[in-house]
């Protein structure tokens, strides 16, 4: 099996060389991230300049960095490298829970694989003031890999994994709160400027993937590149007729 390896940290985050030595164990693994941090770049590709793809030294595994985002990752690193059979995009320094999850850096590397006709699989866990405990989750890893990477009728799925986890469910995402804001400030010499950031979001529903990273799970959301409301697209056919 070959496994491509990416994030939105870049390529000298602790959390890719964790995920690179866990993915060793399930097959050939390269490892294809960006040169700096990209994080919540989501879906974008570079388009306007030409990319760059140089060979890199990172703890024996086979590395390239290159000067784009994490959707050009996984884009060179399948052109570049044939037969890839899977996308692992992470361990990102920090969850990626509900509605988070549409302008992640980490899920579009996964997402771009799922385009292209692989499997995408994203994993994050939460970073403070220090790393996270690598070691403490690996077994949660090579748990979640074993799973997903034996089921490819599952192209595209979303992990978190708590600080201490204590099992895994199967989950959805949670859409019903938006856990933006924009927090203004000024600089030192007294012109406003603005933070985009996030803020906790409470009363998560059971069953989603904020309920059970917050009680302890590591949480697998199935997702899929249609964004199609079926539903709706029935009702307004049949209520709203068009030409």
């Amino acid at each position: 099996m070959r496994i491509l390896v990416t994030n939105d940290d870049g390529i000298y985050s602790p959390g890719i060389l964790a995920l690179a030595r866990a993915a060793q164990r399930f097959g050939d693994v390269r490892v294809v991230a960006p040169d700096v941090e990209q994080s919540s770049m989501g879906q974008a590709i570079t388009s306007t300049r030409p990319l760059s793809y140089r060979a890199t030294k990172l703890d024996g595994i086979e590395a390239y960095r290159v000067n784009g985002t994490p959707a050009d990752c996984v884009a060179l690193g399948a052109h570049n490298w044939e037969q890839v059979d899977a996308v692992l995009s992470g361990i990102n320094l920090g969850p990626n829970l509900g509605n988070s999850t549409w302008h992640s850096g980490t899920l579009a590397a996964a997402k771009q694989a799922a385009l292209l006709g692989l499997r995408g699989i994203a994993l994050s866990t939460p970073a403070g003031s220090s790393e996270p405990d690598f070691d403490r989750i690996e077994p949660y890893v090579l748990r979640i890999l074993e799973c997903l990477l034996r089921h490819p009728e599952l192209p595209l799925v979303n992990v978190n994994i708590p600080r201490d986890p204590k099992g895994l469910r199967w989950t959805r995402q949670a859409v019903r709160f938006y856990d933006g804001a924009v927090v203004p400030g000024e600089d030192p010499m007294g012109r406003k400027h603005f933070w985009l950031t996030v803020r906790p979001t409470e009363g998560a529903e059971e069953g989603t993937d904020l309920w059970a990273v917050r009680e302890g799970f590591v949480s697998l959301t199935p997702l899929r590149l249609d964004l199609t409301d079926h539903a709706e697209l029935t009702r307004v056919v049949r209520e709203i007729p068009l030409d």
